[in-house]
């Protein structure tokens, strides 16, 4: 799945509209300016309005798909395709603002 990689300043949203940061960005590959997103390190998710009694909100996510063929320091890089889910909520991500001059599988 082709995709905008995702840099570290990227606006990446919960589903409840908390945003989401990388915890780990990879310093060896830039974009725009910024470090590039590997995949494995989980992001901290923050201002998730969604309530403790409804089981929120959400305080990390995951990404479980990134880049095939294009790797940093041996890890897959974020795509803004990908597929990312918040704990402990279960919900997906949104990116919805990330460099568009870096594309990959």
């Amino acid at each position: 799945m082709a995709g905008n990689l995702v840099q570290q300043g990227a606006t990446v949203l919960c589903s409840h509209g908390g945003q989401a940061q990388p915890t780990v960005p990879s310093p060896r590959v830039k974009l725009s300016g910024s470090p590039a997103v590997g995949q494995p390190p989980p992001w901290t998710v923050a201002g998730c309005p969604f309530p403790p009694n409804s089981g929120g909100p959400c305080a990390t996510a995951t990404w479980s798909v990134g880049t095939v063929r294009v790797t940093s320091m041996g890890q897959p890089l974020v795509l803004s395709t990908g597929s990312a889910t918040c704990v402990p909520t279960g919900v997906p991500t949104n990116v919805v603002v990330t460099q568009v001059r870096v594309r990959a599988t």
